[in-house]
């Protein structure tokens, strides 16, 4: 299903964004935004260059695969690099409990923060997730102590699967970020947000 829509990830333009493809323009945007303390605050670290490049490697490749890959978010007015938002399919070592997916995600520069940004990309590419690549689902996840992104969750009307909150399998036992939170949108769900 997915591989019928390869390169059908749209360029959009809202008044204040760009949702765009990654291009080789925007590792250095990915490079400073993940290598702040701010940033990273609910990630094991901060990510060096060399992390930094092979991420950006990935999110190339899952562009190239699925036709989207976690698209690059960016100031119109200046071009500016934001960050992150999108739909992804999780390809980590070990398969999350819930496998397989496709989350909603996001990552922004602090000078992002507070604007409305996150929800308003997020609503974007919901709508694209449903109403073009025609998902069932769509789930979101953090680390249970990240209260914003998780109220950004709520916000985007997704709500929580308490019964399907996980350990990360790429965090370490007894770190205070292994416990994380799973949120769940159904295609209806959405439909019924939209139009009532």
């Amino acid at each position: 299903m997915i591989e019928d829509v390869i390169d059908k990830s749209p360029r959009i333009e809202t008044e204040r964004l760009v949702l765009r493809r990654w291009e080789p323009r925007d590792l250095e945007g990915l490079v400073q935004m993940n290598a702040d303390p701010q940033v990273m605050e609910f990630f094991p670290a901060v990510m060096s260059r060399q992390d930094s490049e092979r991420m950006f490697e990935r999110l190339m490749a899952k562009q190239v695969k699925y036709g989207f890959g976690t698209p690059v978010v960016e100031e119109r007015a200046s071009g500016r690099f934001l960050g992150l938002c999108g739909l992804g399919v999780p390809t980590y070592p070990e398969p999350l409990p819930f496998d397989p997916c496709v989350e909603i995600g996001w990552r922004f520069i602090p000078g992002a923060w507070g604007r409305g940004i996150a929800q308003e990309a997020s609503r974007i590419w919901l709508r694209f997730g449903f109403e073009t690549l025609r998902l069932d689902e769509i789930v979101s996840f953090t680390s249970a102590i990240n209260q914003r992104s998780e109220k950004v969750m709520q916000r985007l009307g997704m709500v929580r699967d308490a019964s399907a909150d996980f350990d990360h399998p790429l965090i370490d036992e007894g770190h205070p970020l292994r416990r994380h939170v799973l949120y769940r949108l159904s295609r209806e769900s959405f439909r019924e947000q939209v139009h009532g």
